[in-house]
């Protein structure tokens, strides 16, 4: 004591507060865990700042209700892959017990602090995108065990507990058809994906639909070879073709084929590049990507060189005898001119940040994803949105033929072989009609399978028939005006 008091006013404060400090907070750590040897790991729902749910609180979500949840008091029930039956997880603030090699550990659901009116801050902002997210947001999970089972736990447990949920989640899968919500709850809204559509009914050439079957094959299974070329995990498909032809068939025969899930965005309702950015994020793998009439959906065609400018007004002499100037206005916008009042809350997406989404740096965050882009008319789209590397596979669909016919006669109609075979056989070959259109003629409309299969194929050669007449007819009036054209010139030169 002595020496301290001697020793005190020569040393500084601030040099007395730190050791003081980690003195105390050394001997406070350990006695705390003489009190408590109880070590807390925690598993959030979300990672990443909130760009994507984590997949460890998938895994330990799916563990924790196939391994914990017969022992839980309060349950949450969800959807399973059998419609009759139901996969039951832990409820909000229940506690679960875990035996792992002779070690026990403890489980605890914690709810989202959104439930109990959080603080609100915002996210995102660039460019005038973001959303709203309460803080804290997401459900959490607490694992609790003693500190002489950390190097167990940590080592081998929680490696045991994602392994176990992802093959639990691989059982449980369900296909789901997910839509862009863009509210304050997620970016995605999703329902149970059941459209029937197979590669076995899809009504198309059996070479073509080998060729992609193939390619979809190759794709499911390349993940090392896309790795050895330093390539991000992912494919486009650009299905074009008239209305009525099977593109979106097509792309639920796809997902049926490799089970994957489809998220598809309508762009219209896509704020900004910040926005689409973050929705992709939050895609999961094993999934495909959908963009219908893209065409249709926002200004993406090539003329980003060919904007009009801006029209200036028109000064003419104006009446009297001053002869003042006055302004004439501009002549009225065209009808593809026409400004909208909802212009100011249109969708801010550009071509650039649709060029980004698909083949920028965000593209390789997670992997085995189908972008697929769907067109009516190809010619539209500017030629860097659809190049290989973005676009890799251009799949043409095209007007029926006759072994797509002939598929659609059989699931239809029950049907392999008929004397009006030919006939359409024929026709086909001279007359182009869709597969919608050949299959709502092949639809039955009467009870008796033997009337239905001469009635559908007596209507469908006779509407081939009207169509073949009409083509006819149209090409003559064509020709014909083209020589009274010509007779018209002759005239005038005369």
């Amino acid at each position: 004591m002595l020496v301290w008091s001697m020793l005190r006013p020569y040393l500084p404060r601030q040099l007395l507060d730190h050791f003081a400090g980690r003195f105390l907070r050394r001997h406070a750590r350990w006695l705390v865990a003489l009190a408590d040897p109880y070590l807390t790991v925690t598993v959030a729902e979300y990672d990443g700042e909130r760009l994507k749910r984590g997949d460890v609180y998938e895994h330990a979500k799916a563990y924790l209700s196939h391994r914990c949840a017969r022992r839980a008091r309060a349950l949450r029930a969800e959807p399973a892959r059998n419609a009759d039956r139901f996969v039951l997880t832990l409820g909000d603030n229940e506690e679960v017990t875990d035996e792992f090699r002779g070690a026990t550990v403890w489980w605890h659901s914690v709810p989202s602090p959104s439930r109990h009116h959080g603080p609100i801050t915002w996210y995102g902002g660039g460019g005038g995108g973001g959303g709203v997210v309460l803080d804290g947001a997401g459900r959490t999970y607490r694992l609790v065990f003693h500190q002489r089972h950390r190097d167990l736990v940590v080592e081998s447990y929680l490696p045991h507990v994602c392994r176990e949920g992802r093959a639990i989640m691989a059982a449980n899968r369900r296909r789901k058809l997910f839509t862009n919500s863009g509210d304050r709850y997620g970016n995605w809204r999703h329902v149970v994906f059941e459209h029937p559509s197979t590669f076995d009914t899809l009504a198309m050439d059996p070479a073509k639909k080998r060729e992609i079957m193939d390619d979809l094959d190759a794709f499911r299974n390349g993940k090392d070879y896309y790795a050895r070329i330093g390539k991000a995990w992912k494919r486009g498909y650009l299905l074009y073709g008239p209305p009525g032809t099977g593109k979106s068939t097509m792309i639920a025969a796809m997902a049926n084929y490799l089970d994957y899930n489809i998220y598809d965005i309508e762009l219209t309702s896509v704020a900004t590049n910040t926005d689409l950015r973050r929705m992709f994020i939050e895609t999961k793998g094993k999934s495909i990507i959908v963009i219908e009439d893209i065409d249709c959906s926002l200004d993406l065609t090539g003329n980003r060189s060919k904007k009009k400018p801006k029209k200036a007004p028109v000064l003419v002499p104006g009446p009297g005898p001053a002869d003042d100037d006055v302004t004439k206005a501009p002549p009225p916008a065209s009808e593809g001119e026409q400004s909208s009042p909802r212009d100011a809350t249109a969708s801010k997406v550009t071509l650039s940040g649709l060029l980004n989404f698909i083949d920028g740096l965000w593209s390789a965050c997670g992997g085995e994803r189908i972008i697929v882009f769907t067109t009516n008319h190809v010619e539209r789209l500017d030629p860097a949105l659809i190049r290989r590397g973005r676009m890799d596979k251009h799949i043409e669909m095209s007007y029926c033929c006759f072994e797509a016919f002939k598929l659609l006669a059989r699931n239809y109609l029950a049907v392999d072989a008929h004397p009006l075979f030919d006939d359409v056989r024929a026709l086909l070959q001279e007359v182009d009609m869709t597969p919608a259109d050949v299959a709502e003629l092949l639809t039955p409309k009467c009870a008796a399978a033997a009337a239905a299969e001469d009635s559908c194929l007596a209507n469908l050669v006779k509407a081939l028939q009207v169509a073949k007449k009409a083509t006819t007819a149209e090409a003559c009036g064509a020709s014909c005006s083209i020589v009274i054209h010509d007779d018209e010139e002759v005239v005038e030169d005369e």
